[in-house]
């Protein structure tokens, strides 16, 4: 995560326009995409982590997306792929394409595209963005977010897949 990445910027409807460094676009709440990949082992249990707190959003949160910003010259596989090595170290999974959505707060601007797949092998944490991770029954994630802070978005993500929201 390097505030000089170059992100693809999109407008409201989601049609790429442009280009800027990662510090700009949060900065200026530019309207990009990102990827939310929800990671399942073969139980059906969902990897929920808690954010590092110097993220550039949402610090010490937790999540149950690995993912984040498309980069300029991406494409949404590419970048889900990329995302979910760097975070997770999973490399060579199935990514299955579920819904594209919008989500707007005080903060983000973002044109989402989410995926999930199943993966029982190691994961490889990416100490500069995941503070810490274990996989949970889906019921216990949604009990936990009445408690703690999680990724508003990604939360949106998880309650669209179990038909919740």
């Amino acid at each position: 995560m390097s505030p000089q990445e170059v992100v693809m910027i999109v407008d409201e409807l989601n049609r790429p326009i442009g280009e800027a460094s990662r510090s700009r676009m949060r900065r200026d709440r530019l309207i990009h995409r990102a990827t939310y990949i929800l990671l399942f082992n073969s139980q059906g249990q969902i990897f929920v982590h808690k954010r590092t707190a110097d993220k550039d959003l949402y610090p010490s949160h937790y999540d149950v997306a690995a993912g984040g910003v498309v980069l300029s010259g991406e494409t949404w596989q590419q970048a889900a792929e990329r995302e979910l090595y760097e975070e997770l170290g999973v490399k060579g999974t199935s990514l299955n394409y579920e819904f594209e959505f919008y989500h707007e707060n005080d903060t983000n601007r973002v044109w989402g595209r989410a995926y999930t797949c199943v993966w029982d092998g190691p994961l490889v944490l990416q100490e500069e963005e995941v503070a810490e991770g274990l996989f949970l029954p889906v019921q216990k994630v949604f009990e936990m977010a009445d408690k703690r802070p999680f990724c508003p978005d990604g939360l949106y993500v998880l309650n669209r897949i179990c038909n919740r929201g």
